[in-house]
């Protein structure tokens, strides 16, 4: 039997495993590895996105249900989970941004918010590490945070020098940000639809994309095969009832449409300690051999 083999995602709130790299998890849980989702935050900031679940009720427990989503979530993609415990940021507007709040995760000192996630690294020793890239995805200022948190943590968690009681030294082999939304994959979508007569839910989104931003699909190294597990990916997203829509966007696209356009999900390869040649298919690329070796 091929070696057990863990991963682990490390994400700002809860229902962004969800939908950055849920069927990715989901494929290699079906694999037999073991798959971990660290959750920085509890997503006490969060709106209510599903105007369903758009009651005083819900809003006045929103930390509390968005627990138990995160935990249906986590058994839907048949992943462990753990909660860092720190603060939602919130999403800033209007112009000039107001303040952060006070003890929110973007402002722990990086030194403060790094130990626990190094500590949780040395528990479950993952040979792979995903987060965001330094954009954050987009930009949250939790998002940035969990990247900032998640490269920090790479690097210290196998150094016996850094955080000495967080647990014995665990170095991770691979380190890689998730890319989601990429311009190419949504007029892919687009043009699909529109050579059916169809009308796209992807229009006013592209008319929108600033032509100077690059696509993320640039900086892509690794596309993982995971059709088989969209549907669990869905399954996954909707268990966030407060945050996700069942009759979004999200869902438009028909199952037989992404089979035929875009079977995958992106990664990019931020670090490795073992042998790497990309592009890639499996996150595990040169972990199988050093594990074995």
């Amino acid at each position: 039997m091929a070696e057990k083999l863990r991963l682990m995602a490390v994400h700002a709130h809860p229902d962004d495993e969800s939908s950055k790299g849920a069927a990715t998890m989901a494929r290699y849980v079906a694999e037999g590895h073991d798959v971990m989702v660290v959750t920085c935050t509890g997503g006490e900031a969060g709106s209510i996105l599903n105007p369903a679940m758009d009651r005083p009720e819900v809003l006045e427990n929103m930390a509390e249900i968005r627990r138990e989503e995160m935990a249906r979530a986590a058994e839907i993609l048949g992943v462990q989970h753990r909660w860092l415990g720190f603060v939602d940021s919130g999403l800033p507007e209007g112009d000039p941004l107001p303040p952060l709040p006070d003890g929110c995760f973007a402002l722990v000192p990086l030194e403060e918010s790094t130990k626990p996630l190094v500590q949780v690294m040395r528990e479950f020793r993952p040979h792979v590490v995903v987060t965001y890239d330094e954009n954050g995805g987009y930009p949250h200022p939790d998002h940035i945070r969990c990247h900032e948190v998640s490269v920090a943590a790479f690097e210290a968690s196998g150094d016996p020098e850094r955080f000495p009681d967080a647990g014995e030294p665990w170095q991770p082999l691979k380190l890689y940000y998730s890319h989601g939304f990429s311009r190419k994959k949504l007029q892919t979508f687009h043009d699909a639809f529109l050579a059916l007569g169809q009308e796209s839910p992807y229009e006013e989104w592209l008319q929108g994309w600033d032509p100077s931003r690059p696509d993320v699909m640039e900086r892509v190294t690794t596309q993982i095969e995971c059709f088989d597990y969209f549907p669990v990916r869905d399954e996954a997203l909707k268990a966030h009832a407060t945050q996700i829509d069942p009759t979004s966007r999200w869902f438009l696209v028909p199952m037989e449409m992404q089979r035929e356009l875009w079977r995958t999900e992106e990664y990019e390869l931020a670090r490795s300690l073992v042998d790497s040649t990309v592009p890639e298919d499996d996150l595990f690329a040169g972990v199988h051999e050093k594990v074995t070796a």
